[in-house]
């Protein structure tokens, strides 16, 4: 997505409706970085910490008053759309195929109930600083044999916890030292290169939109598609809200958060990842492309 999100169209009761979006990015400039707000540089003093300290509609009141830089940001290399010390967390086995290749990765039972439990499982990701972005390249680990991509919405959220908007998230993971012991989650899935997320978040004012939203999954080695899937956000077993709230139970984020709401698009057991190939990641209108490295 290299323009804005002006408005995001959905169906109602009523026929089609208008929801009103923005879009923001993160751009080296300068010798630093700067935020656009679609397509326009924002005041160099303004961050996502500030913003994210607001509700929902001072969000967009701020965005409103906030005068533009009066430059276009045009081809200035992206950033992730994170500040450096902004915390991205995860969930795991949220959707049913999820489930079903954790299960037979690991020949465990533990991940039937983590499915079926009320409370979701979540885990620190990344922060800022050791995310990557759009165009740059995520990792491989050294030590494994077998690793996927995990094509994931993201959410953004406030810091009262409420869902303000979405980017497009790559969750790489290493399937066969979670597989070895689920103990070692945080090994196969925390690592330098392991996080992907941009290329913009698209902040809205009414977030259900996201529960229908389409997530795509391609993988081009040498010239040629090794691997497509695609899935809604609808086949979601919980509520983007559920885990929003249990992330926020006991933690607090006065400058925000990331939330990746796991991955219902699994490649089979055969493949695995290869220095070189590309991930495409779409969520919505958003694409998230990646060079894999080791």
């Amino acid at each position: 997505m290299a323009n804005a999100a002006a408005l995001v169209w959905t169906r109602g009761s009523l026929g089609e409706e208008r929801i009103r979006s923005v879009y923001l990015t993160r751009h080296r400039a300068g010798g630093g970085d700067r935020w656009s707000l679609d397509g326009r540089y924002l005041p160099s003093q303004f961050t996502l910490n500030m913003l994210l300290e607001l509700p929902v509609g001072g969000i967009f009141d701020l965005l409103d008053s906030m005068p533009d830089g009066g430059e276009e940001a045009g081809d200035a290399p992206l950033l992730p759309p994170v500040e450096p010390t902004q915390e991205i967390w995860a969930s795991g086995v949220t959707y049913q195929r999820s489930r079903e290749a954790r299960k037979a990765e690991s020949g465990d039972d533990l991940y039937d109930k983590v499915y079926d439990a009320e409370r979701p499982e979540l885990f620190l990701k990344a922060v800022g600083w050791r995310s990557a972005g759009h165009g740059d390249a995520v990792r491989v680990r050294g030590d494994s044999r077998w690793n996927v991509p995990e094509p994931e919405l993201v959410l953004v959220l406030n810091r009262g916890m409420e869902i303000v908007g979405y980017t497009a998230g790559n969750d790489v993971s290493s399937r066969d030292i979670e597989g070895a012991n689920a103990l070692y989650l945080p090994q196969a899935k925390v690592y330098d290169g392991s996080c992907a997320v941009g290329p913009g978040i698209v902040l809205l004012e009414q977030p259900e939109v996201l529960g229908d939203l389409d997530i795509r999954l391609r993988i081009h080695r040498n010239g040629a598609v090794a691997f497509e899937g695609e899935v809604s956000t609808a086949r979601m077993h919980r509520s983007l809200e559920e885990l929003a709230g249990y992330l926020g139970r006991e933690l607090s984020f006065p400058g925000g958060a990331f939330l990746m709401t796991g991955t219902g698009i699994v490649p089979d057991e055969e493949f695995t990842l290869e220095p070189g190939d590309l991930t495409e990641i779409s969520v919505g209108d958003l694409v998230l492309e990646n060079e894999v490295a080791r």
